[in-house]
């Protein structure tokens, strides 16, 4: 990255006792084929060695904030947001990973778009255990290209569940997230489908198939400890998503993305439960 100028990619980091899977998370991101980037560590007040971990990592493209107090999940998610100083941004969570070539596969898409016609791209992901073990792929082929705001709500109501996928899948537009404003974190389940979604008043989702980066579940995941919440939060998020018939979503469908929620949840909770056995 020139000096003097900010970086084309901002992917950050929120922190908060992030020990056991942050050294893998950091030097996924370093490893990336595509150098322009800045890797923007925000350490939510950890109470373990989170800030260690990460300051002991020598690159001029990471910058490490330390919140003076703990600002929540959702705080430090707007913190990063704030702090951002990239063209395109990517929020990657504390266990997660990024293949070596997820931003230059991502960041090419974005520039081919020369008209801004596209808000955000999101690819399939490797879902891996605490070890780093692969268990499946989601999102992988059978998916438009590219797909609407309308389009993408329906399909999130009809799948009582999130289509697009987890942060770490998603780089977006900066100007897009400016006017979108910050992210909303009353509803910890929903705060990344609510946030893409919102993305998409202005522009598109590119579908990538091929698997770009990797979810971990494990004992500290934000996805995790929300299994049981899941179904309650999905509910009156597709509420809202029917209210005002802003999408056009009829009552069959949110009725259908409810019990779909239901189900998401047990079977989730279930594949955790087994997945968190692999030690």
């Amino acid at each position: 990255m020139p000096a003097g100028r900010p970086p084309n990619v901002t992917v950050a980091m929120p922190v908060y006792n992030g020990e056991p899977h942050l050294a893998d998370a950091i030097s996924s991101v370093l490893a990336q084929s595509y150098v322009d980037f800045e890797l923007l560590i925000c350490d939510d007040a950890s109470s373990d060695r989170s800030s260690t971990i990460a300051a002991s990592f020598q690159d001029g493209r990471i910058r490490l904030l330390r919140n003076g107090r703990n600002l929540g999940f959702g705080g430090n998610w707007n913190r990063c947001l704030s702090e951002a100083r990239g063209r395109y941004v990517k929020i990657l969570p504390q266990d997660d990973l990024l293949h070596p070539d997820c931003l230059m596969k991502q960041v090419a898409a974005l520039d081919r778009d020369a008209a801004e016609a596209i808000a955000l791209v999101y690819c399939a992901r490797t879902i891996i255990g605490p070890s780093g073990r692969a268990h499946l792929t989601r999102g992988g082929g059978g998916i438009r290209p590219l797909s609407t705001a309308a389009e993408m709500a329906r399909r999130t109501a009809r799948s009582g569940t999130n289509p697009i996928g987890e942060p770490g899948a998603v780089l977006f537009r900066h100007a897009a997230a400016k006017a979108a404003g910050p992210f909303d974190g009353t509803r910890p389940f929903v705060i990344d489908i609510d946030y893409w979604l919102r993305l998409l008043a202005f522009g598109d989702a590119l579908h990538m198939p091929e698997a770009l980066s990797s979810f971990r579940l494990s004992d500290g995941s934000h996805s995790v400890r929300m299994a049981r919440l899941q179904a309650g939060e999905f509910r009156a998020f597709l509420g809202e998503l029917g209210a005002g018939g802003r999408y056009g979503l009829g009552p069959w469908e949110l009725r259908r993305g409810a019990f779909a929620a239901v189900l998401n949840g047990f079977g989730r909770a279930l594949f955790y439960r087994l997945a968190l056995k692999e030690r």
